[in-house]
């Protein structure tokens, strides 16, 4: 058995890094799920606000994660990509961040301009304007579109990690691994 040396990140990082990735297959699964119900049923109301409250845990658990991640350092690459490859990853980890933040905040916003209640596990959040259909459309159209893009934010950064471990043969995969034995 062999014992790995791979310098990881922090364990909190390495725990909100996989938590976050099965909470936002839970918010894509439960918007994509609602369409097995009927429009104004019940189940696909109870849908719709469980996405939404996932939503608004990925803002809170991602602003925990930043300030995590503002807060300690990277382990090394091994061995160290070339500049284009770190400008690449810079821009990839923003856009990600940028995406964890701004969509839950555009549901906020989405369901706060059409005048509805902002479900949070049992608390009900203030608005962050008031009720403006035509805002509301425009949010709910940038919302739907970037959350297609969002599937493929995600998959570049699976395809991404991969690659690393399996052609380039460094260390970026196993950073993020939870450690063995």
């Amino acid at each position: 058995m062999s014992v790995t040396t791979t310098p990881r990140y922090q364990r909190p990082l390495i725990a909100l890094h996989w938590i976050m990735l099965l909470l936002l297959a839970a918010v894509y699964a439960s918007i994509e799920l609602r369409v097995l119900f009927p429009k104004g049923s019940d189940p696909r109301e109870t849908i719709k606000a469980l996405h939404f409250m996932l939503g608004l845990s990925v803002l809170a658990l991602v602003t925990l994660r930043l300030a995590l991640r503002l807060t300690t350092s990277a382990p090394a690459i091994q061995p160290a990509p070339s500049t284009g490859q770190q400008w690449l990853a810079r821009v990839m980890h923003v856009a990600l961040y940028v995406f964890m933040i701004g969509m839950p905040l555009a549901g906020w916003l989405y369901l706060s301009a059409k005048g509805k209640p902002i479900p949070f596990f049992g608390l009900s959040l203030p608005a962050l304007m008031n009720p403006d259909a035509e805002f509301a459309h425009l949010v709910k159209e940038v919302h739907e579109t970037v959350g297609v893009a969002g599937y493929w934010f995600i998959g570049l950064h699976a395809v991404a990690a991969l690659f690393h471990h399996h052609v380039i043969k460094d260390n970026t995969l196993l950073r993020m691994l939870p450690a063995r034995g």
